[in-house]
């Protein structure tokens, strides 16, 4: 038995592919690749395939992270090579690395995700900045909007861990954000936006890693 965590990039031909569809095309190009997929057990066997964290619908990524287990051993150079010719346009490898069997799952491992948000606003930089300061300083924040016909309230504050510039152009800006993503609650890019006074959806979000339990943001 072996265990491969893999790194791999979802593009714009995708991201508004759901999480099922997700975990069907990396079945069928890992199937079509010959890898020696390892299999649970019981009455509907399947395969032993762990997404760290599902991406939000239309949001693309850079660092998703998915293990695999494999009946018999593989190199990673050799299942790079067999995979990513199975891949369709939108996906791609970054990076196939060996990790231990018995590490926990990848999922309880998620602590945060990092990403990169573009969005339009007549706001000045300095006026932007300020805002960011202003939400980090908070204590709590009360929060509440509506999703999938349900009104949430929760306290917006702790799931948000760093909020940066990383350029403007005129009045378009590109924000990095460290979200929470674990068991606790996960932050959400688009409502962070709101929050910080942004009145448009953003014009695009885009995850550029995930942050396990050990590692620093």
């Amino acid at each position: 038995m072996q265990r491969l965590r893999i790194t791999f990039a979802r593009g714009e031909e995708v991201k508004y592919l759901s999480h099922l569809d997700m975990m069907r095309l990396w079945e069928r190009a890992l199937r079509r690749a010959g890898v020696p997929l390892a299999y649970s057990q019981g009455y509907s066997p399947h395969p032993k395939i762990s997404i760290a964290s599902p991406l939000p619908i239309g949001v693309t990524s850079e660092g998703e992270l998915m293990d695999i287990w494999l009946r018999k051993r593989v190199s990673p150079y050799s299942f790079s090579k067999a995979v990513s010719a199975q891949l369709p346009s939108g996906i791609d490898l970054v990076g196939v690395s060996q990790v231990a069997l018995s590490l926990p799952s990848l999922q309880s491992q998620v602590r945060k995700a990092e990403y990169r948000v573009c969005l339009t606003s007549e706001k000045q930089r300095s006026d932007l900045e300020e805002s960011f300061s202003h939400f980090l300083s908070q204590k709590e924040f009360q929060w509440q909007h509506r999703r999938e016909g349900e009104l949430r309230r929760y306290d917006l504050r702790p799931l948000v861990d760093r909020l940066w510039l990383v350029e403007c152009h005129a009045s378009e800006y590109v924000i990095g954000m460290v979200l929470r993503a674990d068991s606790s609650g996960t932050g959400r890019a688009e409502q962070v936006s709101l929050a910080l006074g942004f009145t448009e959806h953003p014009e695009s979000i885009h995850r550029t890693s995930l942050i396990l339990a050990g590692h620093q943001s």
